[in-house]
This record gives C-alpha cells, sequence and structure tokens, in this order.
C-alpha cells in the first residue's frame, strides 16, 4: 500500500521522519525509520537519506509493506443497530469496544461482530483488517459510526467525511468550563513527541477543528456539546486538554488522580448526518446517552444543581 505526503510551505525545513510521523499518524515515528532505513519511503523514485529534510513541492511515497495475513474470524457479539440497508450500516458503539482488529486486540472487536452480523456483505478498501470501517471512534468513546457494506458506498462516506459534509456531533462532560459559552478551538494536532500513546497540540501538526458549545454549567463542570470539522485522532481529547478542561474520566489528557473512576472518558458520539451513497438522502441518526453517562449528569444535578 502506498501512502504520498506532499510538502508545503509550513514543512520546509522539517526532517521527513518527523514530518512523516505527523501527517501519518497511524505510524509512529520509529516505523518511518525503519521504513526509510529498508529504502520504503523515497521522492521522485529516489530512496529518502535518514536524514533528510523535506522541501516545499516534494511528493513523499510511503510504501507499506503487505500486511502479514491474520485470520480475522465472525464473532457473534450484539450489536446496537441503528440503521442498516443494503449499503450501509449504522452502529452505536459501547464504551469498551475496540473498532478494529489490532495488535493486542485480534478478537472481542466491532469487525469482528460485523462480520458475524454482515457475512460478506463489507467493503474491502480497507483491507481483510478493517473491512467497511470508513472512520474510527477510540475504545473508550461511545457512539455512532456508519459503516460501509461495500466499495462504492466506502467511496462516498469517505469523501463525504474528507470534505466536512457528514456530521459527527459528540457530548461529553469536562473539568471547568471555557470562558465563553460557545467557541471554535483551531488547534494543530501532531503525535505527541515523547509520549508515542499520545497526541498533542504541536505547531506544524495537521490542521485540527472543534466547535464547542456549553450545555449545562455546574460547579467545577460542565456538560458539553462539540462538532467537528476535521478528524484528528483524539481531537477532542487533545482539544479540551490543551485549553485546560478534560474530558472526566480520561486515562490520557485527565489529571491522573479522577474521582470518578469511569475507566475511560466521558464522551459520547451522539448524532451522525450524512448522505446516502446510492440514494442521496440526507440522513442523520441519533444514540441516547449510555447509562454510565446519564448517570454522571445525574450526579451533577443533584450534588450542584444547574448553575
Amino acid at each position: 500500500m502506498k501512502r504520498l505526503v506532499k510538502v508545503t510551505d509550513g514543512d520546509t525545513g522539517k526532517r521527513i521522519d518527523k514530518l512523516l510521523s505527523e501527517q501519518l499518524p497511524d505510524l509512529t515515528r520509529s516505523a518511518i525509520q525503519h521504513l526509510i532505513q529498508d529504502g520504503c519511503v523515497t521522492i521522485s523514485g529516489s530512496p529518502v537519506k535518514k536524514n533528510a529534510k523535506a522541501t516545499v513541492g516534494d511528493e513523499i511515497t510511503v510504501e507499506l509493506p503487505e500486511a502479514k495475513e491474520v485470520a480475522i474470524e465472525p464473532e457473534n457479539i450484539p450489536l446496537d443497530i441503528v440503521y442498516e440497508d443494503n449499503d450501509i450500516v449504522v452502529v452505536n458503539k459501547p464504551k469498551g469496544m475496540v473498532v478494529h482488529p489490532a495488535p493486542g486486540n485480534w478478537s472481542g472487536t466491532l469487525v469482528n461482530a460485523l462480520m458475524y452480523h454482515c457475512g460478506d456483505s463489507l467493503s474491502g478498501i480497507n483491507g481483510e483488517i478493517r473491512p467497511g470501517i470508513v472512520h474510527r471512534i477510540d475504545k473508550d468513546t461511545s457512539g455512532l459510526l456508519v459503516v460501509a457494506k461495500n466499495d462504492k458506498a466506502h467511496q462516498s462516506l469517505a469523501a463525504q467525511i474528507k470534505v466536512h459534509t457528514a456530521g459527527r456531533r459528540y457530548f461529553a462532560v469536562v473539568y471547568g468550563a471555557p470562558r465563553e459559552d460557545k467557541g471554535t478551538i483551531h488547534a494543530p494536532i501532531a503525535r505527541h513527541p515523547v509520549d508515542r500513546k499520545k497526541m498533542a497540540v504541536l505547531v506544524g501538526g495537521r490542521e485540527a477543528i472543534t466547535h464547542y458549545e456549553v450545555l449545562e454549567h455546574y460547579q467545577g463542570y460542565c456538560y458539553i456539546t462539540f462538532l467537528l470539522e476535521t478528524g484528528r485522532t483524539h481531537q477532542i481529547r487533545v482539544h479540551m486538554a490543551h485549553i485546560g478542561h478534560p474530558i472526566i474520566g480520561d486515562p490520557l489528557y485527565g489529571p491522573s488522580k479522577d474521582k470518578w473512576k469511569l475507566e475511560g472518558q466521558c464522551l459520547h458520539a451522539g448524532e451522525l448526518s450524512l448522505t446516502h451513497p446510492v440514494t442521496g438522502e440526507r440522513m442523520t441518526f441519533q444514540a441516547p446517552l449510555p447509562k454510565y453517562f446519564d448517570t454522571v449528569l445525574q450526579k451533577l444535578r443533584n450534588q450542584y444543581g444547574e448553575i
């Protein structure tokens, strides 16, 4: 599989391994360095040298080796199907479920469940490990995902996400409250330079835009909704931590001690809107807040009342 990265003005002079780790967040810098060493990273057909720096206009090609074949087994795992037809499935993913198999999580994922539910009716664009998967949400984030049942649907849905015509609304409870009740966080996101499990707001990272609106205020917390304009890894979690209001329960970006003991962030993808890839109909789907989230809100309302 080939990945192409075009160097822009803002990336000129960066080491190519660093640039690629920012532009391809699913690859670690170490993995990219190995690819460079193996001659899998080229510019105009010539292998990139270890310490090479980027020049504006360069088109960097990253040739990813074929993944070793892994037998992904269908599993009879109950799914909360919000909508299904011959082209798409909209699923309300529970908190704690990984979306697709990966090292350490080869079973129990949404893909395992979808393979059992849909049989061979899933798009193949993302390969055997991620059939049908157009976009993802984190393991400990609950909520709506659309899955493609054929390649035509996959291409349409992926294009909608890329040009921001697919709407994704999230809900969360965060520490404190932003200064303004409604606003936009526009801050670039890249892989954390030290902790590779995390993302961070970094100059030179990929553009990331999150719109927010506070729904309810409590003492020390607020209930807030988000609309994503871009879809970077951990985007909402990183942006809220960046402005000093991390999501409660967030093990990566929140405080080390969290009294809520939620085993994951209080974040729910509650609304998804898209244009049907075949009929052209504009569709909106909603998923109610899960029980754990509703319990948090009730405790806050009972303890503090709305301010």
